[in-house]
């Protein structure tokens, strides 16, 4: 089984206290259904932008964004590919920690497929020896395990990842950065090591309750701290797994980790604030525009959910003939939403624009 070596620092400490505090204030923060949704589509961006940029990708952050909606660079196709391949990972990351399930190797092996060719087909480990150079001087900066002891050593995180996750008395920051550069000092694959890494990262804290509703990025952190990043995962006496690596201190790293996602953590808690802000500001004008009958409404469908037209005219005390009429103009107003179009058990809810009006 997998056994890490490290410390806990003070810095990790306020880190954690950071993390904590943060968590809890955005946890209980009210967010508008729309807004919400753009700050998520906001991180993905902004992951799959800094997360490609750490390996060399050339595109820029409007590029990504155009590029994943389906733009062509002349010139930059492999970049192209990355960004379009990571967003479709960052997304199969999200479906996972929301499964409910333990983590397993077959969903490590389809991130990696998506990361490195955007399908889901779970990729095999690598056959043979890696070796990770300087890309200026040659010199060996890091040599892997050899390949024929990756599957164990992969079954072993996999299992420890779980065993932590279940008995919950190591943080879940700390999980989450041990097994980051666990993954990466194994190095199963030849390639999408780092990214793989650090969608690993990602879905352990989404997995624990740390995923901040999706919207915050830590792979900014790494790019703009590249040489401490680097510095973080290279550790030990030897450049070889099998001469020390694998015994290292990862104090360093962890510390690194904890202090990017208390930043990570930092920042979208502002800009969350800031957006909650703003939709209160436009829910309060939904709400001004609403006539009486509708903001009565709001309550049946708060304690609800939906509701028939029956329900509805007996919670206005109107006709039902009246309220087929008004609900098919709250229909293209959209004011409601068809739950279930059925004629026999037609069901209406509230449009998105209004859902957060009775959050």
């Amino acid at each position: 089984m997998f056994h890490p070596v490290y410390r806990i620092t003070p810095a990790i400490t306020r880190a954690l206290m950071s993390i904590e505090a943060d968590r809890q204030v955005l946890s209980d923060l009210p967010m508008d259904v729309t807004v919400l949704a753009s700050l998520r589509e906001t991180a993905r961006l902004v992951s799959t932008h800094y997360s490609t940029q750490i390996e060399g990708n050339r595109l820029t952050q409007r590029q990504v964004k155009e590029a994943v909606a389906g733009a062509r660079f002349p010139g930059k196709e492999r970049d192209e590919l990355e960004v379009r391949h990571h967003y479709r990972a960052l997304q199969e990351m999200e479906r996972l920690a929301g499964d409910g399930k333990p983590l397993t190797e077959g969903q490590l092996r389809r991130l990696h497929g998506l990361v490195m060719t955007g399908q889901s087909k779970p990729t095999p480990y690598r056959d043979g020896q890696n070796v990770i150079r300087n890309s200026r001087t040659r010199e060996i900066v890091y040599m892997p395990p050899e390949a024929k002891a990756v599957p164990a050593l992969m079954s072993d995180l996999v299992k420890w990842i779980n065993q932590q996750l279940c008995e919950g008395d190591l943080p879940v920051p700390l999980i989450a950065g041990l097994a980051h550069y666990q993954f990466a000092t194994i190095h199963p694959y030849y390639d999408g090591n780092g990214r793989t890494a650090r969608l690993l990262a990602n879905l352990i804290l989404h997995k624990a309750g740390y995923g901040l509703k999706g919207i915050y990025s830590l792979d900014e952190y790494y790019a703009r701290n590249l040489a401490g990043y680097y510095a973080g995962l290279t550790v030990g006496p030897s450049h070889n797994y099998h001469l020390g690596r694998a015994e290292a201190d990862m104090t360093e790293f962890l510390d690194f980790f904890c202090v990017g996602m208390a930043e990570a953590f930092r920042a979208v808690r502002a800009q969350a604030a800031k957006a909650a802000k703003r939709g209160a500001q436009d829910q309060s004008g939904l709400l001004r525009n609403l006539d009486p009958r509708e903001r009565r409404l709001l309550e049946l469908f708060r304690r609800n959910g939906t509701a028939s037209a029956a329900e509805i005219a007996t919670h206005l005390k109107l006709s039902h003939r009246t309220v087929v009429g008004l609900c098919r103009a709250w229909l293209k107003s959209g004011f409601l939403e068809l739950q279930n179009p059925s004629r026999k058990n037609r069901a209406y809810r509230l449009g998105n624009a209004y859902v957060a009006l009775i959050g």
